[in-house]
């Protein structure tokens, strides 16, 4: 079996966090490690790394059992990435950044680009910069024995912001050019698996306020995912485009099943969220080798949550990491060595054995040189018998301190002695304390309260509509007239209208400050 797991984990460090949380003794490898074993994944996908290549650090990057790939963004630092790990059992014979090619080096690479003469150079460097797309390429042995070769691509693709439609027409591009290479691919005669982070929820069972959205049918992303996909079901008789969405494929009327959730508005909770991470299998592969494609909203660690699929195949591991592994990175060469690499026997050939008996020699005769030489006594203990003989020399009494002399004279008992102060005298005294003590109380008190009727202290959170509980308090981020407003809101994590312990409606301006 090959279980194969996808997650976008926004910024690799973020679950390794909680894990160091849990078991503060962890290093960064060792947190990193608990984590693939948790997922148990053969190979597993990473998106929205957030690491660039001169932040990586070497126990994120190499894992012991696993080879590892990255992609990182070439425009921004913390921005973007994919990575995947693979087992050791299901090394890859190929791997390959960017869906282009421009970013190929020609050496291990997956190669099968298709016809791009629709995009500029320009336009495809854009693209792969941003560290959207890692391709690896295995060969798989089926159940009847036949070797086969499977390609997955890993994606990160970009999210349409609607204050930028110059980014809505760059994901649409980027759609483009990942179907472009996934056809050429399988028309190579590989399998592929697209799994990743899509950014779009493809049908209204995917999103949970699919009806108040306005034109969600309209929307380009699911065009483009209408095209690319066979509708619903493995029925052969309903074949539109070459791709299946597996999950949808074992779970076709499946509700609420979600992939991420909003952290600002607190919505994972109520499980009130959108199914945006796929695995999607050639319509043959699904058919034919996927055993099951499941969700995990319990692991923690991200806004999304892991998704992935079994496979009944088995991995045929290559003999060599590709070229793009990141153990033959430059500022990692060197660290996957193991003590045996320097214990390889050699055959000795005669002169090789004639120096080394020569050498052998020579070093002999150097140390009985120094035996002689050290037996020579010293000047300093030939010549004198003198020294330190013992650490207790160390603590002889010292002569060096004057004698007291017998003529010093001591003052009498009846000089040092404390004049008596009577008792009358000592108790006014104490009063006295006492009252300068509570005068300083009252007049600190006094200043207090005046500077509080002054300055005013915050108000009390105001109580929402819905369920009379203390609101929060928000500030207005958004460019405009109200920049920099505060405003309260219900507290609650927000869920669906007909969910009365979801959020309610209530708001309120702050008062100018």
């Amino acid at each position: 079996m090959l279980r194969v797991v996808s997650w976008n984990i926004n910024g690799i460090r973020s679950p390794l966090q909680g894990v160091l949380y849990e078991e503060p003794n962890n290093c960064t490898a060792m947190a990193m490690a608990g984590i693939l074993d948790k997922l148990d994944a053969d190979i597993l996908c990473l998106q929205e790394t957030k690491v660039t290549r001169d932040v990586l650090t070497e126990p994120l990057a190499i894992i012991e059992g696993y080879n590892s790939y990255f992609s990182f963004s070439r425009n921004r630092s913390g921005y973007s990435g994919v990575a995947t790990y693979c087992k050791d059992s299901a090394t890859p014979v190929a791997a390959e950044e960017g869906l282009s090619g421009l970013l190929a080096t020609q050496n291990g690479d997956v190669g099968c680009y298709g016809n791009m003469d629709e995009f500029t150079q320009e336009e495809l460097r854009a693209l792969d910069n941003e560290g959207r797309a890692l391709l690896t390429q295995h060969k798989i042995r089926t159940w009847d024995g036949k070797e086969k070769i499977l390609t997955i691509i890993n994606v990160y693709c970009p999210h349409a912001d609607p204050g930028k439609p110059e980014r809505l027409a760059f994901k649409m591009r980027f759609y483009r050019l990942l179907q472009i290479r996934a056809e050429a691919l399988l028309a190579a005669g590989s399998h592929v698996i697209i799994l990743g982070d899509l950014n779009t929820a493809h049908r209204p069972i995917d999103h949970w306020d699919a009806a108040n959205l306005e034109c969600f049918e309209e929307d380009p992303g699911r065009k483009w995912m209408d095209g690319l996909l066979s509708n619903l079901g493995c029925q052969a008789g309903s074949q539109v485009g070459a791709f299946v969405d597996s999950y949808r494929c074992f779970q076709p009327k499946q509700e609420g099943a979600f992939t991420c959730w909003s952290t600002i508005t607190g919505a994972r909770p109520l499980n009130y969220g959108s199914r945006i991470d796929y695995v999607l299998g050639d319509r043959t592969l699904v058919i034919d080798t996927f055993q099951a494609s499941f969700l995990l909203p319990e692991v923690m660690g991200s806004d999304h949550c892991p998704v992935g699929a079994v496979l009944s195949v088995s991995c045929v591991p290559a003999k060599q990491c590709p070229p793009l592994c990141t153990r033959f990175l430059p500022e990692f060469s060197g660290t996957q060595l193991k003590i045996l690499h320097f214990l390889v026997h050699h055959k000795e050939d005669p002169v090789f054995k004639q120096s080394a008996l020569q050498l052998s020699a020579q070093t002999q005769v150097r140390q009985n040189k120094a035996r002689v030489r050290s037996t020579r006594p010293r000047p300093s203990q030939a010549g004198s018998s003198k020294g330190q003989k013992n650490l207790m020399n160390y603590f002889q009494p010292s002569y060096s301190c004057p004698q007291a002399s017998p003529k010093l004279e001591l003052p009498s008992l009846g000089a040092l002695a404390t004049p008596k102060i009577p008792e009358d005298e000592v108790m006014a005294k104490m009063v006295e304390v006492q009252a300068k003590a509570s005068e300083a109380k009252d007049e600190k008190e006094v200043r207090a309260l005046f500077w509080k009727s002054v300055l005013g202290g915050p108000l009390p959170m105001p109580l929402c509509g819905g369920h009379r509980e203390p609101c929060v308090m928000r500030t207005v981020k958004k460019p405009g007239p109200n920049l920099g407003r505060h405003f309260y809101m219900c507290s609650r994590p927000r869920g669906p209208p007909t969910d009365p312990s979801s959020r309610c409606n209530f708001f309120l301006w702050g008062r100018p400050s």
